[in-house]
């Protein structure tokens, strides 16, 4: 896999612009308080402006029937010289809707930093196709509108992803962890137990790509699903645990294992996935694909929980399976 071309970093003053290219949810009555506990955290936190696009708060009737008004959005705050990210307001179950409508060429020649977890999948990987970094990670409303305030753990990774052009370095599991929530409502936090090598030996580095099982997998057969090429050498990231949108099984895993993937890469990391989960991906990746040796680490804040970390797509990580440790070498911006 080529390097990606790396987006700007984000200062304190810039503008961001929050779209709804999935789901339309932010546009109803019912999320207006959340989504100002939202814009203010996201504002006082890192002192950021927080615009919507044209199109971002005219409701789920609107977003679901109109995808190219979706892609007017995207296209809208690429090429506004104000914007400077691009945050989804959360996730959905249809990206692949928005595949007639891409100019790939307006991309590439604004790239611009673009946030999200779930079925902002399936517009990572145009990102991806079009040659730009994208980052797998937070959308506006989940979690910055989750109950209480914005978890230290989160905000220290968009802090070190977003704002700064050093190499990330190791990203540490998180003490903690509840479900995804937004709204008032308290959400109980669990003690977290950090990573499990489930398989592999030494060191493996490679350019982080993957997502969300249910929206990758959408994305089967389509253009834009990373080649063969491109999953050479690579490190995948997936969420592959139900019920958080991730692989049904076997079935899905034995999808993603058909294009090679698996064969391809030099290892994987998904979040924390339970017994039977674990079963399932060795059964794939160990017997059916035989690869014993092929490095395997769970337990990556990436998803559907709280906290967050965030993923720059392209960028070269190292899985260490002697201690149990995962790193991003690069920055994620320039």
């Amino acid at each position: 896999m080529k390097a990606l071309i790396k987006p700007k970093k984000l200062v304190p003053g810039d503008t961001v612009a929050v779209i709804s290219i999935s789901g339309g949810k932010l546009g109803e009555p019912y999320n207006e308080a959340n989504y100002k506990i939202a814009k203010k955290r996201f504002e006082d936190i890192f002192d950021l402006q927080v615009i919507t696009t044209p199109n971002a708060m005219k409701g789920e009737v609107f977003i679901d029937k109109n995808p190219k008004a979706r892609v007017d959005d995207l296209h809208w705050a690429l090429q506004n010289p104000v914007v400077k990210a691009i945050i989804p307001a959360m996730g959905g179950g249809d990206s692949y809707r928005l595949l007639p409508y891409i100019d790939y060429n307006i991309i590439k020649e604004n790239p611009k930093i673009y946030t999200g977890f779930s079925d902002i999948s399936s517009s990572h990987n145009m990102f991806t196709y079009a040659g730009v970094s994208s980052f797998y990670g937070f959308c506006f409303l989940t979690p910055l509108a989750q109950p209480g305030s914005l978890d230290l753990y989160t905000e220290n990774a968009i802090r070190k992803v977003l704002f700064s052009s050093d190499p990330i370095g190791e990203i540490k599991p998180s003490e903690k962890w509840r479900p995804i929530a937004y709204g008032e409502e308290p959400i109980e936090w669990h003690d977290n137990y950090g990573y499990e090598v489930l398989q592999g030996k030494g060191k493996v580095s490679g350019r982080l790509l993957g997502g969300c099982g249910e929206p990758m997998r959408q994305m089967l057969g389509t253009y834009v699903f990373p080649s063969a090429e491109m999953w050479r050498d690579a490190i995948i990231f997936m969420e592959c645990g139900n019920p958080y949108g991730g692989f049904s099984g076997i079935a899905m895993l034995r999808s993603f294992a058909a294009t090679g993937m698996f064969r391809l890469a030099k290892g994987l990391v998904c979040q924390t996935i339970n017994d039977d989960e674990k079963k399932d991906l060795l059964r794939v990746i160990r017997d059916d694909e035989g690869l014993p040796d092929f490095p395997i680490l769970t337990g990556v804040e990436i998803g559907h929980r709280t906290p967050m970390t965030i993923l720059p797509i392209g960028a070269i990580a190292e899985i260490d399976c002697e201690n149990a440790k995962f790193s991003v070498l690069e920055s994620g911006v320039e």
